[in-house]
């Protein structure tokens, strides 16, 4: 399966997610605060290279992967990349620098539920929503209790392994997930033409 056809893949699953996120917001009345990057900011966030794809295939196609790539391999906060905090004394405020082309993890956080060990799901979000918004955290938990749909962790990790197992199943630091992503693109265009159709999108 080619590159692009794999973006593609990834790129309607996350459409599909936007919209699951989407009716599940409207429904719950839960919001992310505007500026917070508590999550982002967090170190040792695991991700899988596949979900950053269709990110290293835009700067590819905008000629920044090796630039990006040389900057990764020189990384060494285990922070995200991709987080630009507001400064160094307000880290927990900022934003990402690629919205857009956040991973799945960044999509599913905040709104997406996980199992426990009983079978029960369990909104996934932070400390902070569960602080400043209880009365609509704890309704939305029984909603759920009571089959309310949200999207689902092991489900969407599921659908984007199907897409490439290889690279979807795999759970990586994630600044080592961007970079491999970044190589999965450069390798595969080594000795390929670039993208037909797309030398003028960038």
């Amino acid at each position: 399966m080619s590159i692009e056809h794999k973006v593609r893949l990834v790129e309607a699953l996350f459409d599909l997610l936007e919209i699951e996120i989407r009716n599940f917001q409207n429904e719950t009345h839960l919001f992310c605060n505007a500026g917070c990057g508590k999550c982002c900011s967090t170190p040792n966030i695991e991700a899988s290279p596949l979900e950053f794809l269709p990110w290293a295939f835009h700067l590819f196609l905008n000629g920044k992967a090796e630039e990006a790539l040389a900057q990764l391999r020189n990384v060494t906060t285990k922070n995200c990349f991709l987080y630009r905090p507001l400064s160094v004394l307000e880290k927990h405020n900022g934003s990402c620098s690629n919205y857009r082309y956040r991973g799945l993890i960044c999509r599913l956080f905040g709104y997406g539920a996980t199992t426990d060990k009983f079978g029960k799901l369990r909104l996934a979000t932070c400390k902070i929503i569960k602080e400043e918004q209880t009365e609509n955290f704890t309704a939305a938990e029984q909603a759920i209790n009571n089959g309310k749909q949200v999207p689902v962790f092991t489900d969407y990790y599921m659908r984007l392994a199907q897409i490439d197992l290889r690279m979807g199943v795999n759970l990586l630091p994630v600044n080592e997930a961007l970079k491999i992503a970044i190589e999965e693109v450069l390798h595969y265009y080594a000795y390929r033409p670039f993208p037909g159709g797309l030398e003028n999108i960038a």
